[in-house]
């Protein structure tokens, strides 16, 4: 641990100021708590997009370790193309909050992506390169596993196991337009299971056809049918429609 955080200074001491976006997942919040230089600032975005249980984190994160946090409309539902949801939306995501970030102070952004990154499709890294953004996890060839050995040497158990919880952007498929009133419902039904059932990984999937909700595979065998009806009557009261319930299936709305 101590020879990344080494690296990590011979990196990036040269730098006057670092601008670290922060989501609110393992990674960027773990990078933010590695706070080393007094002229570091975090940003976060408050969106739709963004999951208020995300958002409530670093806030507190800012609280406890005294950040100098920054929170900022990166105005992406004003983007005709972000809201039409392509295949590669999370690019004009990216480009947003990037962009708004530029232009509100002079320094290097930084993000939380890691080595695990490059080998999926993450067109939000086209976007980063236009701002010159840098990767420290990367660039230190450090993966998701390593992140959550640092969070634990930096003494944040809170969130050292915190589960993937991308965008709820990420819940709609491909081709239907994103509607801060549809990512709304999204995040009510997942945080109403979450209530009801034990369970490890939630995803409230907007399809052109259909909702699905998908659930871990240990919680999905065990569920009971009064836990299935529960599930299926909240669908119909948010969406208007039954549902169906699958075993979660990583980036299942993404359609290429």
């Amino acid at each position: 641990m101590k020879l990344i955080l080494e690296q990590f200074e011979k990196s990036y001491s040269k730098y006057n100021q670092l601008l670290i976006a922060v989501s609110g997942g393992v990674d960027s919040m773990t990078l933010a708590a590695h706070k080393i230089f007094s002229q570091t600032k975090i940003y976060h975005a408050i969106s739709p997009a963004v999951p208020d249980e995300a958002t409530q984190r670093v806030k507190a994160y800012a609280d406890k370790y005294a950040w100098h946090l920054v929170l900022i409309n990166a105005g992406e539902f004003d983007d005709v193309t972000y809201v039409n949801n392509p295949v590669n939306r999370c690019f004009y995501c990216k480009k947003n909050l990037y962009q708004a970030i530029s232009e509100t102070e002079n320094g290097v952004i930084c993000s939380g992506a890691n080595l695990d990154d490059l080998s999926d499709y993450r067109p939000g890294l086209d976007a980063a390169k236009l701002f010159q953004v840098e990767h420290p996890w990367i660039r230190l060839g450090v993966n998701k596993e390593k992140i959550r050995d640092l969070a634990n040497y930096f003494g944040l158990s809170d969130i050292q196991d915190l589960p993937a919880s991308p965008c709820l952007s990420s819940r709609v498929e491909t081709g239907i337009r994103i509607i801060p009133e549809t990512l709304s419902l999204i995040s009510q039904c997942e945080s109403a299971i979450k209530s009801m059932i034990d369970v490890d990984t939630v995803r409230c999937r907007v399809q052109k056809e259909k909702i699905t909700i998908e659930l871990d595979q240990i919680t999905l065998e065990k569920l009971k049918d009064i836990e299935r009806k529960n599930i299926n009557s909240l669908a119909l009261r948010l969406f208007g429609d039954d549902c169906s319930i699958a075993s979660y299936k990583r980036g299942s709305a993404f359609l290429r």
